[in-house]
């Protein structure tokens, strides 16, 4: 069976958010990562798949061709499957516990990085600043492989949500306090910033605390962590001491 015109073009309009937010769909790709939404909460709307012996209990799967799967696909090498999920609505209740704060993360490959760290450290709750890049960009659901299903995701006014919440806050800076020698606790808020310009100085101005990885270089001549990789280490050293 062969796209249709419609389904073209409907698949491949999602690769703009305005038009996953129009429709409120969004692409998921891949054997692996198609299987980890479909045993999860989200809902499918189509599944198109070359070989539908691995979805054949999906009423939902269309068997395409190869090159019909090239057309649909954002990969180099297309894998087989290609889905399409609907965004749910989620309702934003702040947790105990830690709570990662992100400041207009703008490349996809970061964020969807910075969702896979979430999960594996356990932290379940990810605030986005409004300009931050969409979770549900094809690269972001790429990039986290799957930990989106796990991870609930909120956009919001980050000025707005730092007056109103009542946990400690960190802020990650370049000249913050060493955060091996910091006490850091089980129930507050780490704010990663931009890849270029760091936390905007509105955020700033409303955190209580800083912190930063020190460099170990003889010369000290690297200018900065890539976000996810300084996400990973901050990550890390909440999760160590607590």
């Amino acid at each position: 069976m062969s796209l249709s015109k419609n389904q073209l073009k409907l698949i491949t309009s999602l690769r703009k958010k305005k038009y996953r937010i129009a429709t409120n769909l969004f692409i998921v790709e891949g054997i692996k990562v198609v299987n980890e939404f479909l045993n999860s909460t989200f809902e499918l709307e189509q599944l198109f798949c070359i070989d539908a012996s691995e979805y054949k209990d999906y009423e939902k799967c269309t068997i395409i061709s190869e090159a019909d799967l090239k057309k649909i696909s954002n990969l180099t090498t297309p894998n087989n499957v290609v889905a399409i999920f609907k965004i749910p609505t989620t309702n934003f209740i702040e947790k105990e516990g830690l709570v990662l704060v992100l400041d207009e993360i703008n490349d996809p490959g970061n964020l969807g990085a910075i969702i896979r760290l979430c999960d594996w450290f356990g932290i379940d709750q990810l605030i986005c600043s409004k300009d931050t890049v969409d979770c549900y960009n094809a690269k972001v659901v790429q990039a986290s492989m799957g930990s989106l299903t796990r991870v609930s995701i909120f956009y919001t006014d980050l000025e707005e949500y730092l007056k109103s919440t009542k946990k400690p806050t960190y802020a990650t800076l370049m000249d913050g306090e060493n955060v091996y020698k910091t006490t850091l606790p089980n129930n507050a808020i780490l704010v990663m910033g931009n890849e270029a310009n760091g936390i905007s100085k509105t955020v700033l101005g409303l955190l209580d605390n800083t912190i930063s990885i020190p460099r170990f270089g003889n010369l000290q001549q690297t200018e900065s962590l890539n976000v996810a990789t300084a996400t990973a280490i901050l990550l890390s050293e909440f999760r160590r001491l607590n």
